[in-house]
């Protein structure tokens, strides 16, 4: 029995985190891999919305509740009159603070305000419930999409972005041109509707409450070996071990005039929408701009991982300043000329005087050597 005991105890560790992961999962299906904050809020709404399913299910058929309750034990000077109170409250209050969370993870210049705010908390009811289902849902497909990506030794990658209003479908084409120069061949398409129809049936039951999170369109971009989804907070890349590093390198390297940015906070964005500004303006004026703009990135108080990203973008900014200037000074050449470096290239006249000189000195000394040897020894 003690053996028993240990096995059920280990299988219920290893569903415990399985079903985590799950979850997990089913958010970043949801809405790919958004800013922390807003993730976190995210994954307990999750959880918050399962909760409240097997609470009502344990009001409504004793019974159920019955077996919840002996997972959790309750002590025995509480009454079960108080369990079921507290249940109803946990029933009615945990929507509520659904709906509450779901004004939250909006942009703030979306939040409604007044009576509309109170109309977006009370539509926590039905969102909890859709996103009940959604969860459950998502987390099976996740746990499939999973055990594929294992089957074919595929790996997972996210590139964090936060897409510009309006902006979408300007990062998808720009992310395909960005793969295609790489030498991986995509093609773009819509998402499966597995994928694209839950969180729209999300945001239209939240109130467009989640718009700045759902795009109009999820689309994807396919190739060999490669399979990215493109969230409005993330590009989630699925793929095998060379072509998921070769797409997060090309991304990271060549994404950076795309309208969307790659950090979260808002003083690292400024600087990004200035770095951006950069390409509009002559060279001259945008390597000034760009050296007042180094004493504002070393003073930016934001996580390392966002520092990091916004330098790693003035560094390509200034790299395509540098590129543009050589290419309009260096002379054009023909397909193909191999282009001669400016200190190697020196006049044709030079090189012939140099070369008979050398020449003639190396004549002279060979005549006066064999001078030497054919004039008569002295005793």
């Amino acid at each position: 029995m003690a053996i028993l005991g240990s096995i059920f105890a280990m299988l219920g560790r290893f569903a415990g985190r399985l079903l985590n992961s799950a979850l997990g999962w089913a958010t970043l299906l949801l809405f790919g891999k958004v800013e922390g904050r807003k993730q976190a809020f995210l994954l307990v709404m999750a959880l918050g919305s399962l909760a409240w399913v097997i609470t009502l299910l344990g009001i409504l058929w004793p019974s159920f509740a019955t077996i919840v309750l002996a997972f959790v034990p309750i002590p025995s000077f509480v009454d079960d009159t108080w369990v079921r109170l507290a249940m109803l409250a946990m029933a009615a209050l945990i929507p509520l603070l659904i709906g509450i969370g779901a004004v939250v993870v909006t942009d703030e210049k979306r939040r409604p305000r007044g009576g509309a705010l109170v109309g977006a908390v009370l539509r926590g009811y039905p969102f909890t419930l859709v996103l009940a289902v959604t969860i459950v849902f998502l987390a099976a497909l996740s746990v499939v999409r999973k055990g594929n990506s294992l089957v074919r030794r595929w790996q997972d990658a996210h590139v964090p972005v936060i897409v510009k209003p309006g902006g979408y479908d300007r990062v998808v084409a720009d992310l395909e041109t960005v793969l295609v120069g790489a030498g991986l061949d995509t093609r773009r398409e819509a998402a499966p509707s597995v994928l694209s129809v839950p969180p729209r049936l999300l945001d239209a039951v939240a109130g467009k409450a989640l718009g700045d999170l759902v795009p109009d369109r999820l689309m994807q971009l396919k190739g060999t070996g490669l399979d990215i989804l493109v969230y409005p907070s993330d590009i989630a890349i699925q793929g095998t071990k060379d072509r998921v590093a070769r797409a997060r390198a090309a991304i990271a390297a060549k994404l950076v005039e795309s309208p969307a940015y790659l950090t979260a906070s808002a003083e690292s964005e400024k600087i990004e929408d200035r770095l951006t500004a950069l390409a509009k303006v002559d060279e001259a004026t945008a390597m000034s701009r760009l050296a007042e703009l180094d004493g504002e990135i070393a003073r930016l108080s934001v996580p390392f991982e966002e520092w990091e990203t916004v330098y790693r973008q003035r560094l390509q900014v200034e790299r395509n300043l540098l590129a543009r200037r050589l290419r309009r000074i260096e002379p054009a050449h023909r397909e193909g000329e191999p282009v001669e470096p400016r200190m190697q290239r020196r006049f044709p006249i030079v090189d012939w005087v140099i070369g008979l000189g050398s020449a003639a000195l190396l004549a002279v000394d060979i005549g006066l050597l064999l001078a030497r040897r054919r004039s008569p020894r002295r005793d």
